[in-house]
C-alpha cells in the first residue's frame, strides 16, 4: 500500500558529544510532510533545520527516532530514495573547472536518460537566465544557485528537498523560482524546503513547521502563521517628536515598544490605526512608515502568545 505521507518523521532526535558537553540538535521531532505540497521549514539559523535534511538523506545518523520518504527507511533504503528526489544543499560544492554545461552532463550520465534530463536542464537554466557555458569557478553566488536548482530538477523528481533555496537569488530570479515551485506543485510533486525568508513563505508554501532549538514548535497553514496583530510604524517629524505626542503615544493601549531619536518615532502598533492618527497629528508629520512584522518578530509574538494562533 503507498505511504499516505511523502515524508514521515517520529521521535527524531540529534545530539553532538556527550555528558555536559552534549548539544542537542534535534529533540524528539514528528512531522509528516504531504504529498502535493510545499511544505517551508522555518527557524533561525542553527534552529536544526540543516541537521533534518541531513538526516533525511543519510548524510548522518540520527542519535533516536526515524524517518521514512515515500514510505522507505531513510537509512535502510536511502539509494532507492534518492533516485527519486532532487536536493539543494546550503553549501553547495561543485567542479570549479568544469563548466555548468558539463557538470550538468555529468550528473546526467549518473541519473541514466541523458538526453531528456539534459534537455530539462536547458529549459531550466533558460528559465532562470543562467549561462552554463561558463565555468563554476567564474559564477556568482546567485548563479552557482541557479545550477544548484537546475542540477535539484532537471530529473522531475518526486520531491525536492531544497536549504533556503533563494540565497543569494535576485527578485526577478526569486520569482521564477516561485513560479517553478508552483509548477512543480501543480503536477502532484512535494516540495520541502528550509527558509528564513518569510515573503517566500508566504508566496508559495502551503503549511509550514516552525522549529526553534532542535524543538518543532507547531506546523501551521500559512495563513494561520502569518495572521499577526501587530505592526510596526516609523513617523518623521519635521521638527522633532513634540512632547505631547510622545507622551499621548506612550499612552495609548495599542502602541507598545515606543522609541523616539531626535524627529523619527518607532512603535510597534497592536490595533486601529486612528488612536495613533489622531495623536500624532498634534505634529508635523513628514514621513509615515507601516512596516510588517518580519519572521522574527512573528517567531517571538508566537512564542509569547501574542501571534498566529494565538
Amino acid at each position: 500500500m503507498a505511504a499516505s505521507s511523502v515524508i514521515d518523521i517520529k521521535g527524531l532526535s540529534k545530539i553532538y558529544g556527550s555528558g555536559s558537553k552534549a548539544t542537542v540538535a534535534l529533540d524528539k521531532l514528528t512531522l509528516q510532510v504531504q504529498p502535493g505540497e510545499i511544505f517551508g521549514y522555518l527557524g533561525p539559523n542553527g534552529a536544526g533545520k540543516t541537521t533534518t535534511i541531513r538526516v533525511l538523506l543519510d548524510l548522518i545518523r540520527p542519535s533516536n527516532g526515524s524517518a521514512s520518504i515515500f514510505g522507505l527507511d531513510a537509512r535502510q533504503q536511502s539509494v532507492e530514495i534518492h533516485q527519486r528526489i532532487g536536493f539543494l544543499p546550503g553549501e553547495l560544492s561543485l567542479w570549479q573547472g568544469r563548466s555548468g554545461a558539463q557538470v550538468i552532463h555529468y550528473i546526467a550520465s549518473v541519473r541514466g536518460d541523458i538526453k531528456s534530463v539534459v534537455k530539462q536542464a536547458e529549459e531550466l537554466a533558460a528559465r532562470l537566465k543562467l549561462d552554463i557555458s561558463k565555468k563554476v569557478r567564474d559564477l556568482s553566488s546567485g548563479n552557482k544557485r541557479k545550477l544548484g536548482l537546475v542540477i535539484a530538477m532537471m530529473h522531475s523528481p518526486d520531491l525536492l528537498i531544497l536549504d533556503e533555496p533563494t540565497n543569494g537569488l535576485d527578485p526577478l530570479v526569486q520569482q521564477t523560482f516561485h513560479e517553478l515551485m508552483n509548477e512543480f506543485r501543480d503536477k502532484g510533486k512535494t516540495v520541502f524546503l528550509s527558509s528564513h525568508v518569510l515573503s517566500e513563505v508566504q508566496a508559495i508554501c502551503n503549511r509550514v513547521g516552525i522549529l526553534r532549538d532542535g524543538d518543532l514548535k507547531a506546523v501551521q497553514s500559512v495563513e494561520a502563521l502569518t495572521d499577526v496583530k501587530f505592526r510596526w510604524v516609523h513617523v518623521q517629524f519635521r521638527d522633532g517628536v513634540p512632547a505631547e505626542v510622545a507622551q499621548g503615544l506612550r499612552n495609548l493601549p495599542a502602541v507598545s515598544e515606543f522609541n523616539a531619536d531626535g524627529s523619527h518615532a518607532r512603535m510597534r502598533l497592536q490595533g486601529d490605526f486612528d488612536p495613533l492618527l489622531r495623536t500624532i497629528a498634534a505634529g508635523y508629520v513628514e514621513q509615515l512608515h507601516v512596516e510588517e512584522p518580519t519572521l522574527e518578530d512573528i517567531f517571538l509574538a508566537y512564542y509569547s502568545g501574542e501571534g498566529a494562533g494565538a
